[in-house]
């Protein structure tokens, strides 16, 4: 009898940080050209590793998921929000809001994990170059990356059934420019106990986990590197790794400033600044790190491109 009381929500109003008038066309310019730059980046990489039999390699079988990945992550963003930067009335509808949901959070979760695997890769090259070919085999390589996908999805579509089973009552408005689980469990009138709980697991396992797994893979590669003699080898061992532990560190640093400040309106805020940092920076700055300072990667995408511009 009470859940008949509840008003069905059909649709969420996005209130986000970019709602002045005079700047909307500025910024759907700006926010467009990223996303088509993410996109093509990305995509370029992809499309360069598979076909290009040189970078067949364990690294870069990850790297090329990794791309993928942020393809994903933008994508679940950044269309719906172009949209609404030309609306008045910026909405989103609850299947959207779920869909945006999962896509997002399965996108997050995958990366974080993502990144510890390739944490293990750099620390096997280093460790044990000899037995590197052996660790990192096709087969591993394969299941650590069905692994991580698998685990990923999992967690988002468990999360998003729970949020399935709730009831919204509140006013609809959601104070972010996406949906992520905090804004929406704040509209629900039902318990959110045990998706706090399930959240609560997740940064237990996927978030703290995996940074410390990683810390400790970059330890003892840390730990490595200074045993060896020369400065040259040093430099040359300290290269294969300085990219990725770039990326890691933007990437856990943005997780870390949101979850460790204390909750506000101007926390909130700052927030929806940060999100902008994983959704839309990262991915468009990973293939520059990863690969386009690569100068083989380099030479192989600048063929493609000429190719593609040259093809009648």
């Amino acid at each position: 009898m009470e859940h008949s009381n509840h008003t069905r929500v059909t649709e969420f109003i996005m209130q986000g940080r970019f709602d002045h008038p005079h700047h909307q066309r500025q910024l759907f310019g700006l926010f467009l050209c990223i996303y088509i730059a993410v996109v093509m980046g990305n995509s370029l990489i992809i499309v360069s590793i598979v076909i290009h039999p040189p970078l067949h390699t364990p690294m870069y079988f990850f790297i090329a998921n990794l791309a993928l990945i942020d393809i994903l992550c933008t994508s679940s963003v950044v269309p719906k929000m172009l949209e609404n930067l030309m609306q008045e009335k910026k909405t989103i509808s609850f299947g959207g809001c779920i869909t945006q949901l999962f896509v997002l959070t399965s996108s997050l979760g995958t990366e974080l994990l993502l990144l510890t695997v390739m944490s293990y890769d750099r620390y096997a090259a280093i460790c044990y170059p000899l037995h590197y070919v052996k660790l990192m085999r096709k087969e591993i390589c394969i299941c650590l990356a069905v692994s991580v996908w698998a685990v990923g999805t999992i967690n988002s579509f468990v999360s998003m059934l729970l949020v399935l089973r709730l009831d919204f009552c509140r006013p609809n408005l959601i104070q972010h420019f996406f949906c992520d689980f905090p804004t929406i469990l704040a509209l629900s009138c039902s318990s959110t106990y045990i998706n706090e709980i399930m959240m609560f697991m997740a940064d237990i396992f996927l978030a703290m986990g995996n940074f410390l797994l990683t810390t400790m893979f970059y330890c003892f590669i840390i730990i490595t590197i200074l045993k060896i003699q020369s400065s040259k080898g040093k430099q040359r061992a300290f290269s294969t790794c300085s990219s990725h532990l770039f990326v890691v560190t933007l990437y856990y640093s943005t997780i870390i400033y949101i979850y460790i400040q204390p909750t506000s309106s101007n926390s909130l805020d700052k927030n929806k600044m940060v999100a902008i940092m994983y959704t839309l920076v990262t991915p468009i700055l990973n293939p520059v790190i990863y690969s386009l300072r690569n100068k083989e990667v380099k030479d192989i995408c600048l063929l493609r491109v000429l190719a593609l511009l040259w093809t009648p």
